[in-house]
């Protein structure tokens, strides 16, 4: 079964063992999550744990919110997801999730938001390669050929130049260095998505097995 807690990215640092050698870790603040809701095969069709972290303003708060975060006596929280194939028996309504449910070498996937940036042509979107700049050349940065005549037309899921950043994403298989249950704190190896303060979900990894 699947286990996880919710956190906000703090940033980088790094740690050095007896023998001198250098860790970068990433350090992830988790205070003590709540369980909103369960959900169950027999109700909704899956396992799972809905946990809310960080307090959200009661004025910025919907109805629908406050009702749902008093149904497990607690008050609205601005970040909330659902831990997928959690075992339900292991939670209850009400019940706080801390940082002691990882240990150290926990491999464990963590889920963020990228930083965003911008509009971005493909030079820097897809790390296409540039044109000469000299000799009369007019293939500077542009993209270059997007196919043979024939089509007439632009094929889908041609890359092209867009919105780069500001989306989902997961890295897996990263290990936790060292859990600060004191300051709630989870030191992972490696980097992680998003900016600093983001939020970002950490799960068990899903193919630690495999």
């Amino acid at each position: 079964m699947t286990k996880g807690i919710l956190g906000r990215k703090i940033g980088m640092t790094q740690l050095f063992s007896d023998e001198g050698e250098l860790t970068p870790v990433t350090v992830i603040q988790a205070e003590p999550n709540v369980v909103l809701q369960k959900r169950t095969v027999e109700n909704d069709g899956y396992e799972a744990a809905q946990l809310g972290f960080a307090e959200k303003k009661e004025s910025r708060a919907t109805k629908a919110e406050k009702g749902h975060a008093e149904k497990a006596n607690t008050t609205p929280k601005r970040y909330v997801r659902e831990i997928r194939n959690a075992d339900s028996d292991a939670y209850e309504v009400g019940q706080e999730i801390t940082v002691n449910t990882f240990q150290t070498g926990d491999l464990i996937d963590v889920t963020g938001t990228t930083k965003g940036k911008g509009f971005q042509g493909t030079i820097k979107r897809f790390n296409y390669n540039r044109g000469p700049k000299t000799h009369g050349s007019h293939f500077h940065r542009s993209s270059g050929s997007m196919g043979d005549m024939t089509a007439m037309h632009v094929f889908k899921g041609t890359k092209l130049p867009g919105q780069m950043g500001g989306r989902k994403a997961t890295v897996q298989n990263l290990e936790v260095v060292r859990v600060d249950s004191e300051r709630n704190l989870i030191l992972i190896k490696g980097n992680i998505p998003g900016p600093k303060k983001s939020f970002v979900k950490v799960t068990g990894a899903v193919k630690a097995n495999s």
